[in-house]
């Protein structure tokens, strides 16, 4: 193995680097031709259990890009299945579980995860890739929030009404549903962080259906609590959600390392907001990648200027890669991110 690419790590600590670091949500996956000849000979679900070609997928976009990180191939709900919950994951709308948990005596019945025992199949691709990759290994996990959606609404929903409803009128079963998950999360970090995993990002993908006060009440504890939990690690961690713009204070308070930002929100308005304590990450619109690479420029430069130079910036979409995404038009953006080198307006220059 050549060098190890450490940027996108020093730029989660926001020290200056020589070029903005790029990486891309679900950058190993669906939009790959690579992947999809995989999968047409393997279920989803068993490509995330056979660590040799989790760990394949995870090194297909670094054969083609200069990208910064790789984020492990996986899913979500894998620690669900270690929990003893059932699920299938169907075509084009994601998990589905065929008995949500709605009950006290339903949450009961949920055990903890034990990472070694439940999925040694993550843990040895995590390991796997870890003596070979030149650049970073990203680890993830679902937050606790979003985890409970699919465990109460049983799919993917529109507006996930039903796991609201629960929150609010059952706050005893709420309460211990999420220190259920978020205890079992908690095991499932410290276990790919101790395999060996650089980087961790927490996908709390639907928070931003929360009223800010909801949030506080039934969310947030507990978020601080896992990432506060992970921080004697020492590693970043990277937190993420999607229609945040009204939380991403209280994001901050959670003790995250880096916060995501989708492509709802300025860069700059948002960064000030959190007074420029934290990386920031993010936040190009992906469905621009399905435009002339002119088109992608003039966006991708925008957000540029609105990082301004600043230490602590991660470049990314503001959610996963579009199946429909061109490969080429990945790796010319790239190249194109690196090269950039943001030149301060007249009127700052000294």
């Amino acid at each position: 193995m050549g060098s190890f690419n450490d940027r996108f790590l020093r730029a989660c600590r926001r020290e200056p680097v020589d070029a903005t670091p790029v990486w891309f949500m679900r950058q190993a996956g669906r939009y790959l031709p690579e992947y999809r000849a995989l999968r047409e000979r393997h279920a989803f679900l068993d490509l995330c259990r056979r660590p040799e070609l989790a760990a394949e997928i995870t090194r297909m976009p670094l054969r083609r890009f200069a990208v910064d990180a790789a984020i492990l191939f996986s899913d979500l709900t894998i620690p669900l299945l270690g929990m003893g919950i059932p699920l299938a994951i169907e075509e084009g709308s994601g998990p589905v579980i065929e008995a949500p948990l709605r009950r006290e005596a339903d949450v009961s019945r949920l055990r903890l995860l034990e990472p070694e025992a439940d999925v040694p199949f993550v843990l040895k691709a995590i390991r796997i890739l870890r003596e070979e990759l030149p650049v970073p290994l990203i680890g993830f996990l679902g937050g606790p929030f979003t985890l409970a959606c699919y465990l109460v609404e049983g799919r993917a929903a529109r507006d996930f009404a039903r796991t609201r409803a629960l929150m609010f009128a059952a706050p005893t079963t709420w309460h211990a549903l999420m220190e259920r998950l978020t205890e079992s999360l908690r095991r499932y970090a410290m276990a790919q962080i101790a395999a060996g995993v650089h980087a961790l990002q927490i996908f709390e993908s639907w928070i931003g259906i929360l009223h800010p006060q909801d949030y506080r009440t039934g969310v947030h504890p507990y978020l601080r609590h896992l990432i506060e939990s992970l921080r004697p690690m020492g590693i970043p961690v990277i937190l993420f959600g999607t229609g945040t713009a009204a939380l991403l204070e209280d994001l901050a308070e959670t003790g995250a390392t880096v916060i995501g930002l989708d492509w709802r929100v300025p860069l700059d308005q948002a960064w000030a907001r959190l007074r420029h304590r934290v990386a920031v990450q993010g936040n190009l619109d992906p469905a621009v990648l399905l435009s002339p690479f002119e088109v992608v420029v003039v966006h991708a430069e925008r957000i540029l200027r609105q990082a301004g130079g600043r230490p602590g910036y991660i470049f990314n979409t503001g959610h996963g890669l579009l199946p429909e995404t061109p490969p080429d038009t990945v790796a010319r953006l790239v190249d194109w991110v690196h090269a950039y080198r943001w030149d301060p307006p007249m009127e700052r220059r000294g």
